[in-house]
């Protein structure tokens, strides 16, 4: 999330943000996803997230193993013990799955995709197609 729409909106009570996995390239993404979720588990989510994507790999490469979700896991300060009985206990698989089948559902193919009150936008979008909609969305909220 973009840090303006964080400060603008998020700060103020606008607009919530609600975050669904969505492991939509096989079982490394799932894997990364259940990762984030022992991040999740620990007070460090974004963090954890971040990392990820700066180091992400092309799908099923090999670049989310156990060993590299963990080096990540402790470049965020997080407990490594911890997080790595949370990965081998798979405590977390039965909620992503949960975030990927509810996404398929509602017809998502792909990631980024933001839902803004029932408006869908898809992809990485300029700053302004946010703050338009989030706009367009607290107006029909106050009757306007």
């Amino acid at each position: 999330m973009e840090p303006e729409l964080y400060e603008k909106y998020v700060k103020s009570g606008t607009l919530r943000l609600e975050w669904k996995d969505f492991p939509y390239q096989g079982r490394e993404s799932v894997e990364a996803a259940i990762a984030a979720r022992a991040a999740q588990a620990q007070g460090k989510f974004w963090e954890y997230h971040d990392l990820v994507y700066e180091n992400q790999s092309s799908g099923n490469s090999g670049g989310y193993n156990d060993e590299s979700l963990t080096a990540l896991a402790e470049k965020a300060g997080l407990d490594t013990r911890k997080f790595e009985e949370d990965l081998k206990s798979a405590r977390y698989e039965s909620v992503v799955q949960a975030d990927f089948e509810e996404g398929q559902g509602l017809g998502i193919s792909g990631t980024p995709t933001f839902f803004i009150n029932g408006q869908v936008i898809v992809g990485l979008q300029p700053l302004e197609t946010f703050e338009q909609a989030i706009e367009k969305a607290e107006r029909e909220a106050e009757g306007g």
